[in-house]
């Protein structure tokens, strides 16, 4: 299985919001009135909750484990905790009102092994920590609607389970594999669908509102801001549980087909038992991205091979 191979030593990579669930259910709401999640959380206070004490004391302390960048104002992590001392109070007030504006990301090439680039967008250290708070918040909510064959940035879940369940449908004769790659993922991911899905879950117009903001913040590089209208670019803390959140639909459809497959964040394999049924699969996935998700199959790095999983 060679995407989830790929990320295997990645898998490490998890840490951002992992473990992430108890301090967000401290929110004090009238429990008569107000829809609650399973985390214990009315989704009509969810940004009380991501501002609670416990739960900003938890997203500060994995932002400076992660470390990392600084975004456009060249504030550093070092720098975080005296930033907040003084700035704080304003930035809690206007996340509570529903009026606070992130900042632009800092673009940042990386290149790929096998050439190109992939561009991370660096969110301020404040920034940072605001999408942490709401990670943690938002997590718990989602967590259960998630496949079981869903691998990617996870609590508890990484490649290496990946590559293990993949052994085993080789193993049952699903010896041929529909490698799909989704073309730029995360720079294409439609802000409206995305949005319709976190507004069926919660009921928090500012939680709701902060996020749009996020998406289209716009991007920076060379001092000049381009600004956005779809994708949720890498490099942030809430980027990993949104594409799991908008690639729902697709584990939810090759369940519905009865299919075997495993996927990690935008990589998916699916296992099948002849080329023909793989050949027909792709086509037919490709149709069905770009209808329901309007996200588009790379056809030149999407392939149908027999799995190397069962070779000596």
């Amino acid at each position: 299985m060679k995407a989830e191979a790929d990320r295997a030593d990645q898998a490490g990579a998890e840490d951002t919001g992992r473990n992430s669930v108890g301090a967000a259910a401290c929110a004090e709401v009238d429990m008569a009135t107000r829809p609650w999640t399973k985390a214990g959380v009315a989704t009509t206070s969810l940004m009380e909750a991501v501002v609670e004490r416990g739960n900003l004391k938890l997203a500060y302390q994995r932002v400076v484990e992660n470390k990392g960048a600084a975004g456009v104002d060249q504030l550093a992590v070092p720098e975080l905790k005296e930033h907040l001392k003084r700035h704080w109070p304003t930035i809690r007030t206007r996340l509570l009102a529903g009026d606070y504006q992130p900042l632009p990301v800092r673009r940042v090439d990386i290149p790929k092994p096998q050439g190109g680039v992939r561009t991370l967008g660096i969110p301020t250290v404040v920034d940072r920590l605001i999408q942490q708070a709401l990670h943690q918040v938002l997590q718990p909510i989602f967590e259960p609607t998630f496949s079981e064959a869903s691998y990617g940035f996870r609590p508890g879940r990484n490649a290496h389970q990946a590559l293990r369940q993949a052994r085993q449908y080789v193993a049952q004769g699903k010896r041929w594999v529909v490698d799909m790659d989704l073309e730029k993922f995360f720079d294409r991911v439609n802000h409206d669908l995305l949005m319709g899905k976190l507004a069926m879950k919660m009921g928090d117009a500012r939680v709701l509102s902060l996020i749009r903001r996020y998406l289209e913040a716009g991007m920076m590089a060379d001092g000049v801001v381009q600004l956005r209208t779809e994708g949720t670019p890498q490099g942030g803390p809430l980027s990993p549980l949104l594409s799991n959140i908008l690639l729902t639909d697709l584990d939810r459809e090759l369940e519905r087909r009865g299919h075997a497959f495993c996927r990690y964040a935008d990589d998916c394999n699916i296992y099948v038992g002849s080329e023909r049924a793989g050949v027909g699969l792709l086509q037919s996935l490709t149709g069905f991205l770009a209808e329901r998700l309007r996200l588009k199959v790379n056809q030149a790095k999407s392939a149908l091979a027999h799995s190397w999983l069962d070779s000596p």
